[in-house]
């Protein structure tokens, strides 16, 4: 949370909005923004930090672990339509990559906005892939990993 924190910029310029849900209280939350996330990121995580007690919403997301009575950290890109686009689950004792979260979110709307697909691992500005039937049976043609 703290990397995706430094990176805010980043993510503002490309027209996303985080939220950041744990089955912990608001009070924990505050405590942690205060003695923790603060003296990581100036200022400490810019975004919300809400409170999903009994991890309701961790079970519509598939991450809370009712046994454990916390919800596994989950990263979801949610497009404008509500519509889930990604996830990635992670275990806590592997940390997310904030540059790979900004790639797909440029390429997510490099698809949105063209029509075009991007091959794996596509940076802006490089080839994109123009789905239809001429494409059927070529893409090795088009793109090489």
């Amino acid at each position: 949370m703290a990397a995706v924190a430094a990176s805010y910029d980043q993510f503002k310029k490309l027209g996303v909005e985080f939220l950041a849900i744990s089955v912990d209280s608001r009070f924990v939350h505050k405590i942690w923004q205060e003695e923790e996330l603060s003296k990581m990121v100036d200022g400490g995580v810019p975004f919300p930090m809400l409170s999903d007690g009994g991890g309701r919403i961790g079970t519509v997301y598939g991450v809370y672990d009712e046994a454990a009575g916390v919800n596994i950290r989950g990263r979801f890109i949610i497009d404008p339509d509500g519509v889930i686009r990604a996830m990635e689950v992670l275990t806590a004792e592997v940390g997310r990559n904030p540059e790979e979260l900004i790639r797909q979110l440029k390429a997510f709307q490099h698809v949105a906005a063209t029509g075009e697909v991007t091959p794996s691992g596509w940076q802006p500005g490089q080839k994109t892939l123009k789905p239809g039937p001429d494409l059927v049976g070529k893409v090795w043609k088009e793109w090489k990993p």
